[in-house]
């Protein structure tokens, strides 16, 4: 039997201390869904901390996670910098990398496909080969994920013009793959590909009903990466968040 080693009362005391407080549960300003906390401006971070639910899963009545109530998001674009649009000087999707993997030969475009869609399956590469999704945008019913694009909400172009372009790589390649804000969505091609990289004065999703939703996403992201908005995207922005019913 080998020889006990004794520790002195107080260092064990000390040493009990300092564990506890390692493992404490209370999360902080820079936790994920550690409350609405502004992040300190810094290049090097990578994602900001979510400002809605945590755990990426949407909220009851919302397809996106992470999202705020109207009352907040009205809050945070009253605080949002107007700023005329930014140059496209160096811009390049290629920038922003993406999609990210996510574990499990999972990619952040096959997670964003399962967590939108309904009863889907994937094969043993995580393609969804099955499963039903409906498109926030349009309200088109779709049962074949290649007719889905993952659209950022607000888009890449979008964020170089506004703030993104003196971003370092990991940073934006964190808003290009972000799970915990409602900055990804699966949403029927046809209507990704006609909003392309426009603000919400130029392009509004056709079905009206989304509004709400679209305006609290967007100024969520906006807000969360402290990007900046024109007086017209401000502008339009407010007429979405006034189709909210609270």
């Amino acid at each position: 039997m080998g020889r006990q080693i004794r520790v002195p009362g107080v260092l064990l005391a000390a040493l009990l201390l300092a564990a506890g407080a390692g493992c404490s549960g209370a999360a902080g300003p820079d936790a994920p869904g550690g409350g609405d906390a502004k992040p300190k401006p810094s290049d090097s971070r990578a994602a900001p901390p979510a400002g809605g639910p945590a755990g990426g899963a949407p909220a009851g009545g919302d397809v996106l996670p992470g999202m705020v109530t109207t009352a907040v998001a009205r809050t945070r674009l009253a605080a949002l910098k107007v700023a005329p649009v930014g140059s496209m000087a160096g811009y390049s999707r290629a920038r922003f990398t993406h999609w990210a993997e996510q574990g499990d030969k999972c990619d952040t475009r096959e997670t964003v496909l399962e967590r939108d869609g309904t009863a889907v399956k994937r094969d043993g590469e995580c393609r969804a080969v099955s499963g039903t999704w409906k498109s926030l945008y349009d309200g088109v019913v779709v049962t074949d994920a290649s007719e889905l694009d993952i659209d950022h909400i607000v888009p890449l172009a979008e964020g170089w013009r506004s703030g993104a372009s003196g971003w370092d790589a990991a940073r934006r390649k964190a808003f290009a793959n972000d799970l915990a804000h409602p900055q990804l969505l699966a949403v029927t091609a046809a209507s990704n590909r006609s909003k392309g990289d426009q603000s919400p004065d130029l392009w509004q999703p056709p079905d009206r009903s989304s509004w709400c939703q679209y305006g609290r996403a967007w100024t969520t992201v906006k807000s969360a990466y402290e990007l900046t908005v024109t007086e017209p995207e401000k502008k339009m922005l407010t007429t979405m968040l006034d189709t909210c019913a609270s």
